[in-house]
């Protein structure tokens, strides 16, 4: 699998813009935007939804960028739920989305056209495109998702050349078709931070499209907050999140699973949440050293909102 600037014919006639949600960093984002830039294939258009309130973006404004400044933060799943409603309203081939905190290398976008095309058939249809995402603070890979019976599990590479299939990669770096979004309805705007990638990913595929991860398309990507840990003798990467962040994994994650659950297993996938809920309590009392009572509660809460479908946007 080779995608070069030999590729070009095959892809020139698409019409791509890019989509940034942004929050009080704005520093990450001029980076992401001058890498989406600096790719061999133009992009039109970036749309920048900035949720910031104390360090809202400036300098961006004109040439190919467009900022909708929302201090009130409608979060990611509203954002994107914008941004691909635009893109059809623009008719756009695709619409690439990010996190502020991306660095795609500059060959990406080029290998995913040219792997969406090469891979687009009448029997074959995809949906989303995604790169590999690299954690370079650990050097791991930040995994898509499949669904399997009463849960969302990683979803590894066969090999290191053949793009792969999941059910929902990651938001940062998916590379939407518009011509499969207009088949599904947009983003839960609800779910408002997490979860938004599982859900719109697994829609798709049951939808009948195909989402593929590409081996060679590389992306630079902050997941979380990571720090090393020992249990006894064993090596552990911890996230470190906010309460705030345990309550929408623990709520949406609890969720999504339940209500994609295949019959019988909406009882195992409760289970399977509230043992989620104990693991990252423990986490939090073992390794966090901030606010450990608020985080129990939030995980506490998330879960219990979770399991009786409560969502928007909370605290």
């Amino acid at each position: 699998m080779i995608a070069n600037m030999q590729n070009l014919s095959f892809t020139e006639n698409y019409n791509v813009a890019a989509y940034i949600t942004a929050y009080e960093d704005p520093e990450a984002v001029r980076l992401c935007v001058e890498a989406i830039n600096s790719q061999s294939f133009p992009v039109q258009k970036i749309l920048i939804v900035d949720n910031s309130h104390q360090k809202p973006i400036s300098g961006l404004d004109g040439n190919n960028a467009i900022i909708k400044y929302c201090p009130e933060n409608i979060g990611i799943a509203l954002g994107l739920s914008w941004a691909i409603t635009w893109a059809i309203e623009q008719d756009y081939d695709f619409l690439w989305a990010f996190d502020q905190d991306s660095i795609i290398e500059t060959e990406c976008l080029i290998k995913l056209l040219s792997i969406y095309k090469n891979h687009q058939k009448d029997n074959y249809l995809i949906g989303i495109i995604a790169p590999t995402a690299v954690d370079l603070r650990n050097n791991q890979i930040i995994e898509g998702a499949i669904f399997q019976r009463d849960r969302f599990v990683g979803c590894k590479a066969s090999n290191e050349v053949q793009p792969y299939e999941c059910d929902s990669p990651i938001t940062s770096g998916s590379l939407i078709s518009i011509r499969a979004a207009k088949t599904i309805s947009p983003p839960i705007a609800e779910l408002f931070i997490d979860g938004v990638d599982l859900d719109y990913g697994l829609r798709l595929v049951q939808k009948g499209f195909h989402n593929l991860i590409v081996p060679d398309a590389i992306m630079h990507h902050n997941f979380g907050n990571p720090i090393k840990a020992k249990f006894f003798s064993r090596e552990l990467t911890v996230q470190k999140y906010s309460a705030l962040r345990h309550y929408y994994i623990c709520r949406n994650h609890t969720y999504l699973s339940i209500r994609y659950a295949q019959r019988w297993y909406s009882l195992t996938s409760c289970m399977r949440r509230m043992k989620y809920m104990i693991y990252s309590i423990v986490l939090i009392w073992l390794y966090d050293s901030e606010h450990k009572a608020l985080k129990t509660w939030a995980c506490i809460l998330g879960t219990c909102h979770g399991l009786i479908g409560r969502l928007g946007k909370i605290w």
